[in-house]
């Protein structure tokens, strides 16, 4: 499905962001979603969102009463936001407050997009705008996930679900990932890159949830990627192939593949692809004008292959793209 943008040009207003505080709900999820949406943006000198906390009532029990949240905005504050955060309540088998649902269904009906963290999406799948769509939860819930709501198309193994208007993270730490490929869809990859490095936090962590979940760990050399990696992206404009990786990790290209796999979840071609398109994006944030120029800088070759894996990212042509993130122009 194409990914639809919901970026503001900063003439008009702020998108409006709102997370919604239920009973039970993890503090954690709750400052990741203040973190990446409310809080002010120094290092990049604007505001990016208009961020609301509010919740169904004026005292809200966190998890486990570590602290009890007061003053948050009641839940007439959700019907005007573009964008709906549910974060997670570890008692999933609970009903969420029927409020909430109602909140829920009233955006999705009016077109605001959906975003659940961690178990967030068992509110999604109760409020009925799951069925039929591709989502995700923390890896040890997705079958009760699946059991409890067969009309949702559960995918356990990875960090996030972007479906268009409705976005679903994994476990919990994944809030983080999926906040910041929000705001990469919203304000581009420069943007989401400058937040990652102010948080401390990859701007984009490969592989999926598959990578945490236990099973038992046998006495093995270490055959870590990282230090590949970290020299083929000090490479990505030079026509690096599957073969070169796997001669730089002394291996073989079948070796190559079942460690991209297994530490990864993904091949050595598509990772490639992933970062060259990655830093295609960049590029034309930062003013590069010449489709073939970046393409070429990128390693992504013609201009033709970059618009197709562009437009298949981003549902966006490089003109389209460079217009809507690059530098704002100087009013004549």
């Amino acid at each position: 499905m194409s990914q639809e943008s919901f970026h503001v040009a900063s003439t008009r207003r702020l998108h409006r962001v709102a997370v919604i505080v239920d009973g039970n709900t993890n503090p954690f999820e709750l400052g990741c979603a203040t973190e990446l949406f409310g809080l002010p943006r120094p290092e990049l000198a604007r505001d990016l969102y208009d961020f609301t906390v509010c919740a169904a009532h004026d005292r809200t029990v966190m998890r486990d009463r570590f602290f009890t949240l007061t003053e948050a905005a009641d839940l007439e504050a959700a019907d005007t936001a573009d964008t709906l955060i549910i974060p997670s309540r570890p008692d999933v088998g609970r009903p969420r407050h029927p409020a909430v649902l109602d909140v829920i269904r009233r955006a999705h009906a009016r077109g605001a997009r959906l975003v659940s963290f961690c178990t967030g999406a068992f509110a999604l799948a109760q409020a009925g705008v799951l069925d039929g769509r591709r989502a995700t939860t923390h890896w040890q819930c997705a079958e009760l996930l699946r059991s409890g709501y067969p009309g949702v198309r559960v995918e356990p193994d990875v960090l996030f679900v972007d479906d268009g208007d409705i976005l679903t993270s994994a476990g919990s730490a994944a809030a983080l990932d999926l906040g910041l490929h929000v705001i990469r869809r919203d304000h581009g990859a420069e943007t989401a890159n400058t937040i990652s490095r102010r948080l401390v936090f990859p701007a984009h962590r490969d592989g999926g949830q598959k990578q945490f979940i236990e099973r038992p760990m046998p006495d093995l050399p270490d055959e870590s990627l990282a230090p590949l990696l970290a020299w083929a992206q000090e490479r990505l404009d030079t026509p690096l192939t599957v073969a070169a990786l796997a001669a730089e990790a002394a291996v073989s290209t079948t070796t190559l593949h079942r460690r991209f796999r297994t530490q990864l979840g993904t091949t050595p071609l598509a990772w490639l692809t992933a970062e060259r398109v990655t830093l295609a994006r960049r590029l034309l944030e930062r003013g590069d004008t010449r489709i073939d120029a970046v393409a070429r800088r990128s390693g992504l070759g013609t201009a033709a292959n970059f618009r197709t894996l562009l437009r298949r990212e981003t549902g966006l042509t490089p003109s389209a793209y460079r217009q809507r993130f690059g530098p704002e122009t100087e009013p004549a």
